[in-house]
């Protein structure tokens, strides 16, 4: 689950993580009288959707005066901010940022990730702040410090030493952006967050550390801990069919390609789109349907992956371990009878009852069913039908 940038500083706040002052908004005038109660004559304004790269697209704007506070707010308010990181049509901005404006002296990158290869949380640093990290990752990875941190153990000084002298910093220097850093890595750790971003992370002339932006993202399966951050969620910035796949016990993720995918399991999931990839077609979609596969399941999955125009083809690829294979081919027929599908269908399906399972399907008289029992073979045949 994401949130807002304003909502992750005031998280940060109760974390003594040092933030700038600032307030969201929700208008070009309650923009102009908070921005008149700051200190400073320097303003940034800033667009809150649950994406990045706003800067890019001109979601944030430096205002050196009032009146440049209302012009920036009448500009970003109601536009459709397109990034790096929405789709071709954006994502329409309902809210603002105001925050006071600083002295800068270098701006760092900083974030702590869940690296699921190493099964470890991982600290990304850079002297390169306030520019894309991925671009700096291709250009010059010698400016990327990385240091794994064992869960067992926790974060440790040697940790923190070795970032520090990655990042060149002085002894006084040191000291601080290493309290920093064992302040966010609480808040980390005590959230179960997935991924927080700091970028940039400034230092002021004055020397003080201060986390200029905040990106953070929340695992969804931990929230049921955290209700408090859970209320933080705003279903305006989530895809509407995401959340109606979500109420309906569905995990559903729309993605780009043609090849419509309906399995049971996150990671099997992962694996077949991995292998429609790998074999050179593109997956319209994540859906899980989890561990049952009836009548009503199996056609609200069909009624999701129809709203998406561009799929050609389906793929259900079902593990009969939980449920019988036989039982899913009659959930699958039933729903063909709920929903006239007008796109072939490649069913795979292993495990229990499986052959019972593809007679059902061989014997339905639908014709744009295919039943396989191969894996490699299925995801060929998908790719080839979606051509």
């Amino acid at each position: 689950m994401n949130i807002h940038e304003y909502q992750a500083k005031k998280l940060f706040s109760d974390y003594e993580i040092p933030i700038l002052k600032g307030e969201v908004v929700f208008s070009s005038d309650g923009a102009y009288e908070y921005a008149k109660s700051l200190k400073g004559d320097i303003f940034a304004v800033k667009a809150q959707i649950h994406a990045g790269g706003r800067g890019l697209g001109g979601g944030v704007k430096i205002a050196k005066n009032l009146k440049e506070v209302r012009e920036f707010s009448d500009e970003i308010l109601g536009m459709q901010l397109i990034t790096p990181q929405t789709d071709e049509h954006g994502q329409e901005v309902k809210k603002i940022y105001i925050e006071e404006g600083a002295d800068i002296s270098h701006q760092y990158y900083l974030s702590i990730v869940l690296d699921r290869g190493l099964e470890k949380p991982v600290i990304i640093a850079s002297l390169d702040g306030g520019v894309n990290i991925e671009d700096v990752a291709l250009s010059s990875p010698e400016r990327i410090i990385t240091t794994e941190i064992d869960s067992l153990i926790g974060l440790q000084s040697f940790h923190i030493a070795n970032i520090c002298s990655g990042l060149a910093l002085c002894k006084e220097d040191s000291k601080v952006f290493g309290a920093f850093i064992e302040k966010l890595y609480k808040f980390y750790i005590e959230n179960d967050v997935e991924l927080v971003e700091i970028n940039p992370l400034i230092k002021t002339t004055d020397n003080h550390f201060i986390a200029l932006d905040a990106k953070v993202s929340f695992d969804e399966n931990a929230l049921y801990r955290h209700p408090k951050i859970e209320e933080l969620r705003d279903i305006e910035e989530e895809e509407e069919i995401e959340l109606e796949a979500n109420s309906h016990g569905l995990k559903y993720v729309e993605l780009d390609g043609n090849i419509g995918c309906m399995v049971n399991g996150a990671g099997l999931a992962m694996a077949v789109m991995d292998m429609i990839k790998h074999e050179g077609g593109s997956p319209a979609n994540f859906l899980d349907i989890g561990g049952g596969a009836s009548v009503e399941t199996v056609t609200k999955a069909f009624e999701i992956m129809q709203t998406n125009r561009k799929i050609k083809v389906i793929f259900i690829n079902i593990f009969g371990g939980i449920v019988r294979c036989d039982l899913v081919a009659n959930g699958i027929l039933g729903a063909m009878n709920e929903i006239k599908l007008d796109i072939p269908l490649v069913v795979r399906l292993e495990g229990t009852n499986a052959k019972q399972g593809l007679e059902i399907l061989e014997n339905s008289g639908y014709q744009n069913i295919v039943a396989i029992s191969d894996l490699e073979k299925a995801t060929k045949k998908s790719i080839e039908l979606s051509k």
